[in-house]
């Protein structure tokens, strides 16, 4: 009878040591990489850490077996492999070794997520919200009048909207200064801006790039794309140059506005020369588009840096679940 319970015991502590953990692999067995960042975060949201393998298999995550977790990942369409103890304890023990480009982050704190987007725009004119939404991660839509209130401290990251923050409404004036969208965007920036006692909407968003600044000068996270790149440091650089022209904000820019750009005062670019010309749909030379353009699909091709996932953590973790 003993021998019997002995086994039985034997057995039962196998199983658990062999269903321990699941694997969520971000390589191309992964049927669906979104989702399973969404699962990554709902899991750290319930209190569990998840274990995030930086290079191995495009930046699997590691996840203490739970029978709810497993189900939640089947329900998402989320791929994974049920590993035992021993097998995790091995992966880890390779990604350990100081030859190999890999490391184990743990995660276990979510972050609170704003989205900097106005309220008209139509919902495929935003990717980071439809990535959000699709991978099930929440987030909260704040705008200027939010960022203005002062609301910026309650959040961990900022996403932007390919905005405009020179007050040029885009730069689309030459094509499309009659449409009614355009139109609505211009009043309803310009309420805004009067909200606050400013005349000009360059005025406005000059203050809330300085807001964004602060952010992330205390801490915050920011992550843009599109016009809201090259435009936020464009804003930053004439905090105190009149850069619109008349049909932007009724009168003229300043002469020699480009001499007067203050590249101290941004985050990531210098010595960018801006396009002068108020009628081309471009606002600087940091925007490489046209050049793309000419060169043509075939020949415009990139390849990701391998970063140190043991020293330059940060970087690593942007570039994982990339093809080259």
């Amino acid at each position: 009878m003993l021998k019997k319970l002995l086994l039985i015991l034997f057995i039962t502590l196998n199983l658990q040591a062999w269903s321990q953990y699941l694997l969520i692999p971000m390589d191309e067995t992964q049927k669906d990489h979104l989702k399973a960042y969404g699962i990554s975060y709902w899991v750290i949201s319930n209190d569990v850490s998840v274990e995030w393998l930086l290079n191995y298999r495009g930046g699997s995550f590691l996840i203490p077996y739970a029978d709810a977790i497993k189900q939640e990942c089947t329900i998402r369409g989320v791929s994974t492999e049920q590993i035992s103890s021993a097998t995790a304890a091995n992966i880890k023990q390779e990604i350990s070794m100081p030859a190999v480009n890999m490391d184990v982050v743990k995660l276990d704190k979510q972050p609170k997520i704003a989205v900097y987007s106005p309220s008209g725009k139509q919902p495929w004119d935003d990717a980071v919200t439809l990535v959000l939404t699709y991978a099930e991660i929440p987030y909260d839509i704040i705008y200027d009048s939010e960022i203005m209130d002062g609301i910026l401290p309650k959040y961990d990251w900022l996403h932007l909207h390919h905005e405009d923050f020179t007050g040029q409404f885009g730069r689309f004036y030459a094509a499309y200064r009659n449409a009614s969208w355009y139109q609505d965007q211009v009043r309803t920036n310009t309420v805004t801006a009067n909200k606050y006692g400013l005349k000009k909407v360059s005025e406005l968003k000059r203050k809330v790039a300085l807001n964004i600044k602060d952010f992330v000068i205390g801490g915050g996270f920011l992550f843009t794309m599109c016009s809201g790149t090259d435009s936020y440091d464009i804003a930053l650089s004439a905090i105190n140059t009149d850069i619109c022209e008349t049909m932007f904000d009724g009168d003229a820019a300043e002469s020699g506005y480009q001499e007067k750009l203050d590249f101290n005062n941004t985050l990531a670019f210098e010595k960018f020369t801006l396009e002068k010309n108020p009628m081309q749909y471009e606002f600087s030379n940091i925007d490489a588009t046209n050049k793309h353009i000419k060169l043509g699909e075939p020949k415009d091709i990139f390849a990701l840096f391998e970063f140190s996932a043991k020293w330059d953590i940060v970087p690593t973790m942007l570039t994982q679940s990339h093809t080259r």
